[in-house]
């Protein structure tokens, strides 16, 4: 998963976007329109995206929502059209922030610093009798340590973040495995069948992690 998912057209600002975000030490991917913001987004994720409204074909507001509609991901927009309308349309759809060009790059960075500040507070996620925990990516179970890898651990922190939505498995695969990974999509069922022997009380009738034929996983809980 990348740090920041910049959505811009203008290639020239992207690319010195870029450059300001990775001496920051982000690791950071590109896209100069919506349909491949949305490929990336599925394949990769992102932790944050940064989003151009006048984008060429699907614009940033229709990206936002689709966006917001799978997961919670910070967005901030970043965008020329400063009418009082296109502001509320981003905040209705579920914008963290909507910057006006041409903005201060200094001001964008300490916003950038204070989402993942945030973000990264929330160290413990429970559902249930299951606690994870994030910063030493560990899991319990009605209080009794879980013993599972490093890859069945972001597979759950996955499904459990998002709870009551569809993952599908290309999106999955591709965020716990990478795009650059030599193992094949089974792999994934494979670590479902791991994770619901070690969460579930019947595995063959799981309750928890819930199979949506022809698409992906959707947590329960």
């Amino acid at each position: 998963m990348v740090d920041i998912l910049i959505v811009e057209d203008n290639q020239e600002l992207s690319k010195l976007l870029c450059t300001f975000l990775r001496a920051e030490g982000y690791v950071v991917s590109t896209a100069e329109d919506g349909e491949k913001a949305l490929s990336l987004y599925e394949k990769y994720g992102a932790r944050l995206v940064l989003l151009d409204i006048n984008l060429p074909g699907m614009d940033g507001f229709s990206v936002c929502k689709r966006i917001r509609d799978q997961e919670n991901t910070p967005i901030i927009i970043l965008t020329a059209r400063c009418d009082k309308e296109d502001k509320l349309s981003g905040i209705v759809l579920g914008a963290d922030d909507y910057i006006e060009k041409p903005y201060d790059i200094d001001i964008l960075l300490a916003k950038i610093r204070g989402i993942f500040k945030r973000r990264l507070a929330i160290d413990v996620l429970t559902d249930g009798d299951l606690t994870l925990d994030l910063s030493h990516g560990t899991a319990t179970k009605a209080g009794k340590p879980l013993q599972m890898t490093a890859k069945e651990f972001e597979l759950l922190h996955l499904l459990v973040a998002n709870k009551g939505q569809t993952l599908t498995k290309n999106m999955l695969f591709g965020r716990v495995w990478g795009a650059d990974s030599e193992s094949e999509l089974q792999t994934l069922t494979v670590h479902i069948q791991w994770l619901r022997q070690k969460i579930e009380d019947d595995p063959k009738n799981p309750k928890r992690i819930l199979t949506v034929w022809g698409k992906g996983y959707r947590w329960e809980g």
